[in-house]
């Protein structure tokens, strides 16, 4: 009995639109697994750095994946003015992984931060309320906040200060891998964006 596959099993064209329909939901739908991916920098020593960040926004027309960061964290001087990253995901119900591999940036039109900043709730934003520099040395386990808010719901009036300590991070999406587990066979394709033509470019890829 032959094993039945989804439409994109071995379709370039739909398996990259399947791609995107599970990135974008992640920005909004926080049990998505594109809520919380893995995004990987290389810190000045040349070392590999990985962390869970929360997905913002996602759009597969300008290709552009938001998060949120404290300005104060390592990940700022490494990316500077911008550099190479990698953002994976993975579908556990798909079964599908995503590697995306692209330049992360750091925003400085000051419209976009405010409104990236409104937008978040007040507890989110109350992260950046904490005293020191993410990953700085502790004498205890702290949270990093100050006492006053410690377990509360902050309101407006609360996060006046913690607005200077918010960055927005823009990751500009150059290539999309993917691998599809299937009983019936694997699938792993690429594509690649050109520039100069202003399209996405596929290929399929042994798994």
């Amino acid at each position: 009995m032959a094993i039945e596959v989804p439409a994109f099993y071995d379709d370039l064209v739909l398996s990259f639109g399947k791609a995107w329909d599970i990135i974008e939901p992640g920005a909004t739908k926080r049990t998505s697994p594109a809520h919380t991916p893995v995004v990987g920098t290389i810190d000045s020593a040349g070392r590999p750095q990985l962390r869970v960040m929360v997905l913002r926004s996602a759009d597969r027309d300008s290709r552009l994946l938001r998060f949120h960061t404290d300005a104060r964290s390592a990940k700022i001087a490494e990316i500077g003015g911008r550099c190479d990253a990698s953002v994976l995901m993975y579908d556990p119900i798909e079964k599908l992984q995503l590697r995306l591999g692209g330049s992360l940036s750091i925003a400085s039109e000051r419209g976009e931060m405010d409104a990236a900043w409104s937008e978040s709730t007040t507890f989110a934003r109350r992260c950046y309320l904490a005293e020191a520099a993410p990953g700085a040395q502790s004498d205890g386990p702290t949270s990093g906040l100050p006492q006053w808010i410690e377990g509360k719901q902050p309101v407006e009036s609360d996060l006046a200060g913690a607005r200077q300590n918010f960055a927005v991070l823009w990751f500009e999406t150059h290539t999309v891998e993917w691998l599809y587990l299937a009983n019936s066979g694997h699938r792993r394709a690429r594509w690649q964006w050109d520039g100069a033509s202003q399209n996405w470019s596929g290929d399929w890829l042994v798994p």
